[in-house]
Parts: structure tokens; sequence; C-alpha cells
């Protein structure tokens, strides 16, 4: 049994033990640390520790420039070719900081030279943990996101509350009450009639559709995410192009007016991803892409990113409800197998639908699709205006 004397001396070891314990907790970043996902990105300090050149993700405040081993600057930025991230805004040891290598096709949107009020803010950058200026880095970032607490633009995972649609009077009010094949019909015959764009029309267009709402100079491309300049598309590396999310094959319209030039399925991608995709059909599962992080592919067909999941199935929807087989057209339906080569079948049902349930509408959807009916085609894409019309019709 215990004397008075212990019982004194425990609970005094005690007080002192629970007025430094929270000294050593630990931070709000190092609490939160994550496994380098884009879900659950690492701290600084733990990319920091893991300078492995494996592929990770990173979140930091935006601290400075480095332009030396252990120099940042916090001001008169010579260029844009780097910043210095650290879990707090404030930290200035650079033992504490990790360097970011910016690409060129970031450095409009993050270059410091360019963007000097960006200091202080929080990023996400994915890419090689690998020595940069001697020092802790990031080299060869294939994505960069500001966190702003808003909806993400280029991971926009934030659904938009279901209301009813501004066209249910006007647009859509002959398919209003049915179900099944009848609505698909109806639909079919709103949305069949509209204007056809010419291939080479196609880039002004998706400068406009896919347009970086935090840089007008830029688009953001679908399966990268990435942000770059809208004057970079092309066939070079690192060129942003045409991707027929219908591939073109399955059906072989190649690019003729119509389905080969409807921008309601076409978007801007990386040349080398878009290239990687090819015409696989839509399923889950394969390896991660090197350069398009999120995205899975194997031999028979490819994964988007989870931010886009449901924008690919709804665009899909879109086009075997358009594309009928009437006026001389093709006649597109959606199956549940990959593998279908060049007949005008797309796949996977099954994965498109849970996609579809998994990432509902957003609101990048909804301005894309009001552009393409009020600029380009003047026809809509039903499925976002009314998400539930995709059970009634595929299910």
């Amino acid at each position: 049994m215990l004397k008075n004397k212990q019982v004194k001396m425990i609970v005094t070891l005690s007080l002192v033990l629970s007025l430094f314990i929270p000294m050593f907790q630990a931070s709000p970043s190092q609490a939160a640390a994550g496994d380098g996902s884009w879900s659950a990105p690492y701290s600084v300090s733990q990319a920091n520790m893991n300078q492995n050149n494996s592929v990770k993700t990173v979140k930091g405040y935006v601290v400075g420039q480095p332009t030396a081993a252990n120099t940042v600057v916090t001001s008169s930025y010579p260029n844009d070719y780097a910043l210095a991230l650290a879990d707090s805004p404030t930290e200035t040891n650079t033992a504490n900081m990790i360097y970011v290598q910016i690409p060129s096709s970031f450095r409009t949107q993050f270059g410091l030279k360019t963007n000097p009020a960006l200091k202080g803010s929080e990023l996400k950058v994915t890419g090689q943990l690998a020595a940069y200026f001697s020092h802790a880095g990031i080299k060869n970032a294939s994505a960069m996101e500001k966190q702003n607490g808003s909806v993400d633009p280029t991971d926009p995972t934030d659904p938009v509350d279901p209301t009813p649609s501004p066209y249910d009077d006007t647009y859509y009010q002959s398919a209003i009450g049915k179900t099944g094949e009848d609505l698909k019909n109806e639909l079919h015959n709103i949305i069949d009639d509209h204007r056809e764009l010419s291939y080479d029309s196609v880039w002004d267009a998706l400068r406009n559709t896919d347009e970086d709402p935090n840089n007008p100079n830029n688009v953001l491309l679908l399966y990268t995410g990435r942000s770059q300049s809208k004057l970079t598309n092309g066939g070079n590396v690192n060129d942003w192009n045409r991707e027929h999310v219908w591939a073109k094959s399955h059906g072989d319209f190649g690019t003729s007016a119509g389905a080969g030039t409807d921008i309601h399925h076409l978007r801007p991608t990386d040349v080398s991803v878009n290239s990687s995709r090819g015409n696989l059909d839509f399923d889950n599962g394969g390896s991660q892409h090197s350069e398009a992080l999120g995205n899975y592919y194997d031999s028979d067909s490819w994964e988007p990113r989870d931010a886009v999941k449901g924008d690919v199935a709804r665009m899909l929807f879109y086009m075997a409800v358009r594309y009928e087989g009437d006026s001389g057209e093709l006649d597109l339906e959606l199956n549940n197998l990959v593998n279908n080569g060049t007949a005008p079948l797309h796949g996977k049902l099954s994965v498109l639908l849970e996609w579809h349930r998994e990432d509902p509408v957003d609101a990048r959807e909804i301005r894309r699709n009001d552009i393409i009916y009020n600029d380009y085609q003047y026809n809509r894409n039903p499925f976002i205006d009314h998400p539930e019309w995709v059970d009634s019709i595929f299910n």
C-alpha cells in the first residue's frame, strides 16, 4: 500500500507531465499526415523524410522561391521556375521546407514572379521526391493545385444540390413525365438537331468550354487535371489535343462533322495521355499511368481519375441517346463489354453507372453544358440537367 508521501509525489509528477505533453503533441499538419496519395497527401516534413524518388502528392504552404540550397527569397522573385513549401505559412528555416521544381506547363499559374500573391497559399503538388538545389525537393511535377476551400476546379468532387432544371418548361417540356424507352426516344428528338462544328473549330470551342476558372489564359486537361496555356495545343510533348471520350474508332466516325466533332464528348487532354488511352473502353483496374496519376489502364480498359468519372459516364450516356441511327448517322449504344473494337459500341455500362452515382454533377459540368448550348451547338446533355434520367433509361 502506497504511503501518503508516495501518493503526493505521483500526483505532482502527473501534473508536471500534463503541462509538458501538449508541447510535444503533433502539429495539425503532422497529425493529418497521409500516405502520399492525392486524397491523403504527405506533409512537407513527411516528404522531406522520404526523398526516395517515389511519386507522391505533398501539401504545404508557399513560403518563397529557392535560389540556392540554403536561400529562399520572399519577394522580388527572379523567375517562375521554383517555389518552396512548408507545413507553416510563416516558416523561415529552410531545413523545414521542400523545394518544388515547376515544369514549364505550370509556370504561368504557379510561378512566383508571375503570381507573387501566391505566397502564403496552400498547394498540393504531385511529383518525384528527389533533391532539387541540393535540398529535399519535388521534381517533374504532374499536378499542382491551389487549396482555397471552395469547389476544386481541377478535382470537382463537390456535388451540386439537385434542383428542377430551368429548361423543364421549355427545352425538356415534351420529355417530362416519360420513362424508359419513351424517355430515351423523346430526349433523342430534343437533342438530335443541333449546329455541327468543323473539327478545326473545336480548338477554339474547347478553349472556352474547358477554361480554367482560376486562369482565363489556360484550359484544364481532363485526365491529368493540369492547367496549361490555351495556346499550347498541338502534337508535341506536353501539348494538349482533342480527346474523343467516346473513342472515334468505336463506330469508325473519325473526325467528321457530327459525332466526330460533338463537343459534348470532346475534351482537352495531354497528347501522350490521349495516346495511352487510345480507343480503350472504360472499366476499373489496371496500372496507374505515370503521367496522369489517379488514372489506371491495361490492355483493354481505361479508368479515369475519381474527380471526372461521372463526367465521363454522362458524356457517354449523351452519345448513346444523341446518335440513334436516323438521318444516316450511326446508332451508338452502350454495352457491358470491353474490347468493342470498331463496332459502334462502348463499355462498360455497369461501371459507367457506378461512376455516375459516385461522382455527381458538379458546377463545372453545368457551366460547360450551358456554354455548349448557348454558344456552340445549341443542344444540351440531358443527364447533366437531370441525372435521375440515367437510371430510368440505362438500368
